[in-house]
């Protein structure tokens, strides 16, 4: 359901078309020159400015099977994009995962089952029992879901698969705001839920503000609960494609600088980037770690009154 709604509404993102050429004018070129009259340009500034596109192509989006129509005077996209690709990789990589390590169940775990069943125990235990309480197990299967999605995301996106033919390639899809949008409105959601079946639905709306404020101050404090309420979404949002984006610009700029630079820099700058790449492999663990504590502590938030 998560890969559903962040490939509905990447599909609705505006994607950058080539300018159509003016027959009244020269063809322009995407440097700003007319066919035939080339403008002079230093040469480092034009290396610069390909290094750049290279480097963010690496984290943008980009269509691969354009798919739109018109439903009346309504224009639809549901185009694939590299995000929509690499959510369906993990999503079918997860699946994969889980069937072959729960294929064979003994009472001793061994191998891969041995390894999930430490991960799910983790979340259960460690995060949705320690910030939830009582009604842990409710929400545990959601939190065990949005931490393995993030974490094969994370990990696919660092996968070495270069763009040959049409395909353009794979990057992280938590790289992209739309798809940590969805996720966090996912848990914003789930919180509302949760929210309103420990207290009530009136309950859960009278507690918004807390007890012992005076009247005089309610008009003041309600507006800055409610805000609160979608601070979180948007702090869950930020926080995931913030870290993730700056990982592969940081891994891309380092490789870059052999080009600018000696050639006897080159080996510096791989291990540099080399470096760079296996602590990229440390914080996609983290990311999905801290995307699912917080959102086992916002929704453990809404459990009591106080």
């Amino acid at each position: 359901m998560m890969v559903l709604f962040a490939a509905l509404l990447l599909a609705q993102e505006p994607h950058r078309a080539p300018p159509v050429p003016d027959a009244r004018h020269p063809a322009v070129t995407e440097h700003g020159a007319t066919a035939g009259h080339e403008q002079p340009e230093a040469k480092g500034e034009h290396e610069g400015g390909d290094i750049a596109g290279h480097i963010f192509h690496h984290v943008e989006d980009e269509v691969v099977v354009p798919w739109n129509f018109y439903l009346g005077r309504r224009h639809i996209d549901i185009s694939i994009t590299k995000h929509v690709i690499n959510m369906w990789i993990a999503a079918g990589i997860l699946l994969i995962v889980v069937a072959l390590a729960t294929r064979k169940r003994a009472l001793i775990p061994k191998g891969g089952y041995n390894l999930l069943e430490t991960f799910v125990l983790f979340v259960r235990d460690e995060v949705s029992a320690k910030n939830i309480g009582e009604h842990a197990n409710l929400y545990t299967p959601y939190l065990c879901s949005a931490f393995f999605f993030i974490l094969f995301m994370n990990l696919c996106g660092l996968l070495p698969i270069p763009s040959f033919g049409g395909f353009p390639g794979i990057s992280t899809a938590t790289g992209n705001i739309s798809v940590t949008m969805v996720l966090a409105l996912f848990t914003f959601t789930i919180t509302q839920i949760a929210g309103m079946r420990a207290q009530g639905v009136i309950g859960y709306w009278i507690h918004l503000v807390p007890a012992g404020v005076p009247a005089w101050l309610w008009p003041l404090m309600l507006p800055v609960e409610i805000l609160g309420l979608f601070t979180k979404p948007f702090a869950l949002t930020v926080r995931l494609f913030a870290n993730m984006v700056a990982g592969h610009i940081v891994i891309f700029f380092l490789i870059a600088l052999t080009i600018f630079l000696s050639v006897y820099v080159a080996p510096v700058s791989v291990l540099f980037a080399l470096g760079i790449f296996m602590l990229e492999l440390f914080v996609g663990l983290v990311q999905a770690y801290v995307f699912t504590m917080l959102s086992a502590v916002f929704i453990g938030m809404t459990q009591h009154a106080h």
